[in-house]
C-alpha cells in the first residue's frame, strides 16, 4: 500500500492562492529540472502548458517505456496516480513526484483490491491480464499488464486453451475479445470519461461534418465504437490523424490529445466528441487537477512523493516486465 507525506502541502496551496509564484513558471521549472536532474513525463490528456514543458509526452505504454529507460534522478509525472505508481514500480531508487496527489482515476477506483482478490479466488485457473489503468495492488495480483496499445497483441500470445480474466475495463476487454475471437471473463470497471460520449450527438456531428472521420479510443462504449472509422490507443489516434488523407476528425477520447493533433497537423480540423450532457464531462477531472503551478511546487518542495512497500512493488513489477517483453 502506498503512503504519502505532505508536510508542505498547505504552504504550497497558500503560494498558489496568494500569487507568490515566479512570474515565469516555464523558466523556473527548467531551472529546477537542471538542479534536481529531473525528467518531466506527461500524458496526452494533460493541459497544453504541461504538455509543452514536458520532456516526454505519451500514452500509458510510451510513458511506461520512458520511465523504464530514464537516467534522471527525479521523475515528475504529470498524469494520474496509477501512472506515477507505475514509474515507481519500475524505478524504486528514484524519487517520483505527482503534482497533485489526489489525481486519481475512475477506472482504477472501479476495481477495489479486496473485491478483485475475491473475484480472482473464484477462478483459480484463469490467467489475469490487467489494463495498466489500475492500482499497484491490482497489478500485484496480475500475471500480465497490458495497455490499449498492446492489449490485442498480448492476448494473441496466450494459448487458446488458457482461460483469461481481463480487468478492470469492460469496454477495452470487449473490444479485445472482438479483435481476437477470445472469450474472456471481464471485470466490470469503466472510465467515466470514455463512457460519457453521446452516440446521438456524434451522429449529429457526422451529419454536419460528413467528410470528417470518427476516431475513438477502445475504452469507449460499443455504441460509440460502431460509428468509428478508426479505433486505437491515444498514441495510435495521433499517428492515424497525421497519416489519414481526411481533413477533419471527430475525436472520441479525452480532448487533451487534440493539442498534439493540432501541432502535428495544423491544417486539419479536430472536433471533440460531445458528452451526453451539456458539460465538459469529456475532460478527465483527475488529469486536469495537475497544473503548471502545482508541477513547479512539487519540484520545489520535492513532494508529493509516491512510495509503496517493496512487497507490493516487486509483485507488481513482474507482470509489468512481462508486458514490456511481450510488447
Amino acid at each position: 500500500m502506498f503512503t504519502t507525506v505532505l508536510p508542505k502541502r498547505e504552504l504550497a496551496q497558500r503560494e498558489i492562492a496568494q500569487g507568490t509564484l515566479p512570474l515565469d513558471l516555464f523558466a523556473a521549472i527548467e531551472s529546477l529540472k537542471k538542479s534536481l536532474n529531473a525528467v518531466i513525463l506527461a500524458h496526452y490528456y494533460q493541459e497544453p502548458d504541461i504538455q509543452d514543458i514536458a520532456d516526454f509526452i505519451g500514452d500509458s505504454l510510451q510513458l511506461a517505456n520512458a520511465a523504464a529507460k530514464t537516467q534522471a534522478d527525479v521523475i515528475v509525472f504529470a498524469g494520474v496516480h496509477f501512472m506515477a505508481e507505475t514509474a515507481k514500480i519500475l524505478n524504486p531508487e528514484k524519487m517520483v513526484l505527482l503534482p497533485d496527489i489526489t489525481a486519481g482515476c475512475s477506472l482504477a477506483d472501479s476495481c477495489p483490491p479486496e473485491a478483485f482478490a475475491a473475484f480472482k479466488a473464484k477462478h483459480p485457473q484463469h490467467l489475469v491480464i490487467s489494463y495498466i489503468n489500475c492500482s499497484a495492488e491490482i497489478k500485484a495480483m496480475s500475471d500480465i499488464i497490458c495497455t490499449s496499445s498492446n492489449a490485442v497483441k498480448i492476448v494473441q500470445q496466450i494459448p487458446k486453451e488458457q482461460p483469461i480474466i481481463f480487468a478492470p475495463d469492460r469496454n477495452l476487454g470487449r473490444y479485445v475479445m472482438q479483435q481476437t475471437g477470445r472469450d474472456m471473463l471481464l471485470w466490470q470497471g469503466s472510465c467515466i470519461v470514455h463512457e460519457t460520449f453521446s452516440e446521438k450527438k456524434i451522429v449529429q456531428l457526422k451529419v454536419i461534418h460528413p467528410d470528417a472521420e470518427v476516431i475513438a479510443h477502445p475504452e469507449c462504449e460499443e455504441t460509440v465504437l460502431r460509428h468509428a472509422d478508426y479505433v486505437g490507443s491515444t498514441a495510435a489516434l495521433l499517428k492515424y490523424c497525421q497519416q489519414s488523407k481526411s481533413q477533419g476528425f471527430i475525436v472520441a477520447t479525452e480532448p487533451g490529445i487534440i493539442h498534439q493533433m493540432q501541432k502535428a497537423a495544423p491544417d486539419k480540423q479536430f472536433i471533440p466528441a460531445p458528452p451526453t450532457n451539456n458539460c465538459n464531462c469529456n475532460e478527465c477531472p483527475f488529469m486536469r487537477l495537475n497544473t503548471l503551478e502545482k508541477l513547479y511546487l512539487a519540484m520545489k518542495n520535492c513532494e508529493p512523493e509516491i512510495t509503496m512497500s517493496e512487497e507490493i512493488r516487486l509483485a507488481a513489477l513482474r507482470p509489468m516486465q512481462r508486458m514490456l517483453s511481450m510488447s
